[in-house]
């Protein structure tokens, strides 16, 4: 490992916007435009630098982090050790940067000719039409969003529903719902995969009804239909069965059960979705090892924080699992991703060292002074 002790440690707050408001899901209100991130920059003494989202604070980073190398923050299963895996993100891409190879080499332990490319899917496609009174219109309305995330050549889309859980009356939310599924399946057409995703609002019986009469739009998989159930899991892939419905369950982005991949191990669960920074990348491998173990998907969960539309497809080599990036489109003054771009529904990811991302330094270097703090040894 590289004997190159971190000197420089600093922490800034930034905020992006995406191009569209997002609306409500099943449980929420209006998610709005901004996007706020917390970013930690490490430096070496070499000058080596790596950042990445973090929202541990300077005294947990003067005690772990400051004044130590690598090696330090290292375990022998080539992953950050377990007591620096707050700081999990900035510590890979700082690796990357003395390594001179991308994140993704690093995790596959292979070197990988780039670019490399992984499939995404258009996460915005939320409930903006619920102050439309006729199905008609709110159907059209996220049907026209799905379209612009075509032209932004998108071919996979994540479409909000539960609207009857709690924005409208049952019976109406579950017709609306409905219509909103055909709609956005005749606009981006035959091939594109869709998915929905009902954050729990859906009982077992809603679920059965909403994939019974979408069945001609060939939905990819169903995310959190309710809370994790293994009875009721197990009782809905029975009956897709005996419908003929090949329809994926997908859970684990939220508050996830503690016995969630015990359940998938036993079939319940097709595809494991824990939150990319909450569970973080360390653990994510170890995790997906254990999915590929068992032939089961990983997708893991990302939105609102921008970075994840990057950092997610490195896991991509290392898993033979993976199944797409989440895509949350938006601008954040401060960071660069220029280098990545989206093509013909897959993430083009640089072959750059570390995640391939950059700072703006003007811009980080102000909110390090106006919101953020520093460490120097």
């Amino acid at each position: 490992m590289e004997n190159d002790p971190i000197t420089r440690i600093e922490s800034a707050p930034l905020v992006g916007a995406r191009p569209r408001e997002a609306g409500n899901n099943s449980r929420l209100h209006i998610h709005g435009i901004d996007v706020h991130l917390r970013v930690m920059r490490l430096t070496t003494n070499s000058g080596a630098s790596g950042f990445g989202l973090c929202f541990a604070g300077a005294d947990e980073a003067q005690a772990l982090l400051l004044g130590k190398d690598i090696a330090a923050l290292w375990s022998d299963g080539g992953l950050v050790s377990n007591t620096a895996r707050a700081f999990d993100f900035p510590i890979w891409d700082l690796l990357g940067a003395l390594r001179g190879a991308s994140v993704y080499e690093l995790a596959a332990e292979a070197a990988i000719a780039g670019p490399l490319r992984v499939p995404c899917y258009d996460t915005s496609l939320y409930m903006n039409d619920l102050s439309l009174d006729s199905d008609e219109a709110g159907a059209a309305l996220i049907a026209e969003h799905a379209r612009q995330g075509y032209e932004k050549n998108h071919r996979a889309f994540k479409i909000k529903v539960g609207r009857g859980a709690r924005h409208m009356p049952l019976e109406a939310g579950i017709k609306r719902d409905i219509a909103v599924i055909k709609a956005v399946r005749d606009a981006v057409g035959a091939e594109a995969r869709i998915m929905i995703d009902a954050n729990n609002g859906y009982v077992l019986n809603i679920a059965k009804r909403v994939l019974a009469e979408t069945a001609d739009c060939n939905l990819f998989w169903l995310e959190e239909a309710f809370h994790e159930d293994p009875e009721l899991y197990d009782a809905l892939h029975k009956w897709m069965a005996d419908e003929g419905l090949s329809v994926l369950i997908a859970d684990g982005e939220g508050w996830a059960a503690a016995a969630l991949m015990d359940w998938a191990r036993a079939g319940f669960v097709d595809v494991i979705q824990y939150d990319i920074f909450s569970h973080g990348f360390s653990n994510w491998l170890e995790t997906g090892a254990q999915l590929d173990a068992w032939t089961l998907r990983a997708a893991p969960h990302h939105y609102g924080r921008h970075l994840g539309n990057y950092v997610s497809g490195h896991l991509a080599p290392a898993l033979k699992g993976f199944t797409f990036v989440e895509w949350d489109e938006t601008l954040t003054p401060g960071i660069d991703a220029s280098a990545y771009r989206v093509e013909e529904g897959q993430v083009v990811i640089p072959d750059a060292p570390g995640f391939g991302l950059a700072l703006e330094e003007d811009i980080f270097r102000a909110a390090v002074r106006e919101g953020g703090w520093e460490l120097r040894l």
